[in-house]
């Protein structure tokens, strides 16, 4: 099982959906007409934002109707996505309960609650299910046992389901520059190369059909990111050095952003 305490400890942030809305206000947007382009910057909190995420979903060749099931997907800003841009029914599901009970009124706020659904869980611990699609963007980088993490994948899928993943990976020079977004250091950052995750995916019951590296087109935060983007509004003051630091990681080589597809055999 996960860690939930320090999990929550290190990602939770209280009252944040009125955070995110009084970002948005300061900036422009009505948010009493609030619309998925107007939350992206402040809900889809991975590299590269709404753009990766409609990357992803092309990718995966994603079908109206699917059953999606949002590992780690935060505060619903990729699920409500794929509900809104590719008609699916996505269920979000996320260990840090202040992201489940921000994206919960945020997705109420967009009237969206009757194809996109938020559930605390853990990754480690999904249940055998029968999901057309397992998709998570940039949610396995605290997780050591990426073996268990991809059988987990594997066994809540249906037969010939989709695994769609956006996960940053180890690169050819190490090790990586701290502080990163998920780790003050290395004793909470846990990646391995793209080779190595090949083979733990392979070894888990799925055929690679799309392995794309993007780190060039995906980026991560930036220094000057906009008070209403939800890097800086759960990282503050503290962001500047991850943004340099990332900066670093991805000029020297050090961390690569992989998005792939595969199939459950």
């Amino acid at each position: 099982m996960s860690d939930a305490r320090t999990t929550n400890a290190y990602w939770g942030r209280d009252g944040l959906e009125r955070r995110i809305l009084d970002a948005l206000s300061a900036a422009g947007k009505d948010i009493g007409a609030v619309t998925i382009d107007d939350l992206a910057p402040a809900d889809q909190f991975h590299s590269g934002g709404k753009g990766a995420t409609q990357r992803l979903a092309r990718l995966a060749r994603l079908e109206p109707g699917a059953r999606v099931l949002d590992v780690g997907g935060g505060l619903g800003g990729p699920a409500r996505t794929l509900a809104v841009e590719f008609g699916c029914r996505v269920t979000v599901c996320d260990l840090t309960e202040s992201y489940v009970r921000a994206g919960e009124a945020l997705t109420a706020r967009l009237g969206l609650a009757d194809r996109v659904t938020h559930r605390v869980g853990d990754a480690l611990a999904l249940e055998p299910a029968a999901w057309d699609v397992v998709w998570t963007q940039n949610s396995g980088m605290n997780i050591a046992d990426k073996e268990r993490l991809y059988a987990g994948f594997a066994r809540a899928l249906r037969p010939g389901g989709t695994l769609a993943i956006q996960e940053p990976m180890a690169g050819p020079v190490q090790p990586p520059v701290f502080p990163l977004m998920w780790a003050r250091d290395a004793s909470a950052s846990f990646l391995r190369t793209p080779d190595e995750m090949r083979a733990v995916v392979e070894a888990a019951g799925f055929r690679v059909e799309s392995w794309d590296d993007v780190s060039a087109e995906v980026a991560g935060p930036r220094v000057s990111a906009p008070a209403h983007s939800i890097q800086r509004i759960v990282m503050g003051d503290g962001l500047e050095a991850i943004a340099r630091s990332g900066e670093r990681n991805r000029e020297e080589k050090r961390i690569v952003m992989v998005q792939a597809v595969l199939k459950r055999r």
